[in-house]
């Protein structure tokens, strides 16, 4: 990523996140996190939106977010995107200075640097974005 602004270009919306991390993750073909099985899947309509999917052997929802550090946040994707972005190409930034790029509340912003720093996958972050560094 070369500025905050190509985050945006290139994934302008949540919905766009959500097809750039079902293209990465599941190459097209969506598979249960709980059971691992590829067949049986179908699309699960929530209030209007299909970001869920609904697997027939195990009776399960999920989203593509299951099982990585973005599941059980209610940052918005794009903000993920830019956070990681940011951590790539800052070397040593802090909570406070990424809190003031994401237009965020400190805590917040440190609880999510933790979290990628945690990241048992960092790997994956790269692969996630193309990015260099972190």
């Amino acid at each position: 990523m070369k500025s905050i602004a190509e985050v945006y270009r290139r994934w302008p919306s949540h919905a766009d996140c959500i097809a750039h991390l079902e293209q990465v993750r599941w190459g097209g073909s969506p598979e249960c996190p709980y059971c691992n099985k590829s067949d049986k899947i179908s699309p699960h309509t929530e209030r209007g939106r299909q970001s869920r999917w609904q697997c027939s052997l195990c009776q399960k929802s999920f989203t593509v977010t299951v099982g990585t550090l973005f599941h059980n946040s209610h940052v918005d994707l794009q903000r993920w995107f830019l956070l990681i972005s940011l951590m790539s190409e800052i070397k040593g930034l802090s909570a406070t200075k990424a809190a003031l790029h994401l237009e965020m509340r400190r805590p917040t912003v440190g609880s999510m640097m933790r979290r990628i720093r945690a990241s048992p996958r960092k790997a994956d972050l790269i692969y996630l974005l193309p990015i260099r560094g972190l």
